[in-house]
């Protein structure tokens, strides 16, 4: 009784030895304010995105995109199959069992002799019924691998950090997937709106060409003059031609986004009227680390290139395996049994590297090298994370200004043209001054919706640098089913 309490605790004392580093998080820039900001505990990115949106055309895209769209699926894809791998490697841990069997049987009426299987013969019986055999055999066996080492916890430890990353990647195609889908609509809506602008301005110019006709019929104004008033008719028209065109094919884009053929997209609000956060909040730097799927991503690569070390230096080491087999067989012939019995065995194998072993300490190298770039890849991650955020901060502050003053340039702009209209219709001004008023706003009215399209573009680029208001999956639920696209709901 000792002897065995003494082999088994001698067995979990070598079974809790495992080669090669544990994982620590590596040290990461740390800080508590933005650049262009305070740093807040509140963020924009904890507001789910059916929340930040709106627009309840655009909700029900997002829906259809996180339903069929077919990045997502590989996603989920990619976390079922590192979920099977998971289990496979956790069984590398329990015994394994193998079993087998055959039976035979023949008779014989011919013959004087009868073949024995394994060898040897038996006198046959001459008469009607001649000579029956049987024989039965089957055979049940065990293998077990003591993980002296820590090799196959190690690999457990890989192939976890592996299906943690993919569910990062999960997220990290959800949040690009919202992100794109909104930006891609914005974008069909300012298409649109520059659209109607350019049809607007079209109806303008065709009036200006009916009246500067009947003004050159009637010599009041040169043929130059009405030249002129065409040239802009025909380069409006061009340009509307060109925006319904990029309508179009605005449309095509977000179709793939929403795993369909091409087809016209359906209107909600007007660009105009889709409302904007009064504040957008970026939250801590430090929050950064713990919200950004890719950062994440890449932080589980690393914890899986680390856990690759100890699986490499343990191969190095002598494996010890136990086996054993039972077995049990029958032969009858005529009647009589010979038989049943059984067989018993078992034996330890103890098995280990002797000319590979140089080639081994050169594979560990190689998972070392793995291990530094994959920190690099990690540190990289954080650095373009923080530089994303910078650039969406700016951009939705500068862009904010810059709507501003081109809203102020195109109420100039009308009221200037309105007077030289006015002018321009009793004779008090020429042509020049309506037409150079006119394509003046129609410009300014075209880059204001630009303005506003790219300030919604900024807070959606934002939104997503930050994280998109995704809570960072625990790793207790590594192993939990996959979210399903049709089961994805969105934030935190």
């Amino acid at each position: 009784m000792h002897r065995s309490m003494l082999f088994t605790a001698l067995l979990l004392l070598l079974g809790a030895c495992k080669m090669g580093p544990d994982y620590t998080r590596p040290e990461t820039p740390a800080g508590d304010a933005w650049r262009m900001v305070p740093g807040t505990t509140e963020s924009i990115a904890n507001t789910p995105w059916w929340e930040l949106f709106k627009d309840v055309e655009l909700q029900k895209l997002i829906r259809t995109a996180l339903e069929e769209n077919l990045d997502l699926r590989v996603a989920v894809a990619n976390i079922e199959e590192f979920q099977a791998q998971l289990m496979i490697a956790k069984f590398d841990l329990v015994p394994s069992f193998d079993y087998g069997g055959h039976v035979f049987g023949f008779r014989n009426t011919n013959t004087d002799v009868f073949p024995i299987p394994g060898g040897g013969a038996l006198p046959s019986q001459t008469g009607k019924n001649g000579l029956s055999i049987s024989h039965e055999q089957g055979h049940a066996g065990l293998k077990w691998e003591l993980d002296l080492w820590g090799r196959l916890r190690r690999n457990i430890e890989a192939t976890r950090a592996q299906l943690l990353a993919r569910m990062e990647n999960q997220r990290g195609v959800i949040i690009g997937l919202v992100s794109s889908v909104a930006q891609s609509y914005f974008t069909v809506r300012a298409l649109d709106l520059q659209a109607d602008i350019a049809a607007r301005t079209l109806k303008v110019w065709d009036e200006a060409v009916k009246l500067t006709r009947s003004r050159y019929q009637q010599g009041y104004v040169s043929k130059l003059d009405l030249d002129r008033f065409e040239a802009e008719q025909a380069g409006t028209r061009a340009q509307l031609a060109n925006l319904q065109k990029l309508v179009v094919q605005a449309e095509n884009q977000l179709s793939v986004l929403l795993g369909r053929k091409p087809m016209p997209i359906p209107r909600g609000l007007a660009l105009t009227d889709q409302p904007m956060p009064p504040a957008v909040p970026a939250g801590l730097p430090s929050d950064l680390l713990q919200r950004r799927p890719d950062i994440m991503k890449a932080e589980q690569e690393l914890a899986g290139a680390t856990a690759t070390i100890g699986v490499a230096q343990a191969v190095r080491f002598p494996q010890l395996a136990l086996t054993g087999a039972a077995g049990g067989a029958g032969l009858q012939f005529s009647g009589s049994s010979f038989g049943p019995y059984a067989t018993f065995h078992g034996a330890a194998t103890l098995t280990g590297p002797l000319f590979n072993a140089t080639a081994l300490g050169y594979q560990v190298k190689v998972s070392e090298a793995q291990t530094k770039e994959a920190l690099a890849k990690y540190q990289n991650a954080i650095l373009i994370a923080f530089k994303e955020v910078e650039d969406a901060l700016v951009a939705v502050q500068k862009t904010r200004e810059q709507r501003d003053a081109q809203e102020a340039q195109v109420a100039a702009l009308q009221s200037a043209l309105t007077l030289a209209d006015k002018r321009y219709r009793g004779g008090f001004a020429s042509y020049l001054d309506v037409l150079t008023a006119q394509r003046d706003l129609f410009q300014a009215e075209l880059g204001l919706a630009s303005s506003r399209q790219q300030l919604l573009l900024s807070v959606v680029q934002l939104y997503k640098a930050l994280g998109g208001g995704w809570s960072p999956t625990g790793p207790s639920e590594a192993e939990k089913p996959p979210v399903s696209p049709s089961g994805v709901k969105g934030g935190g």
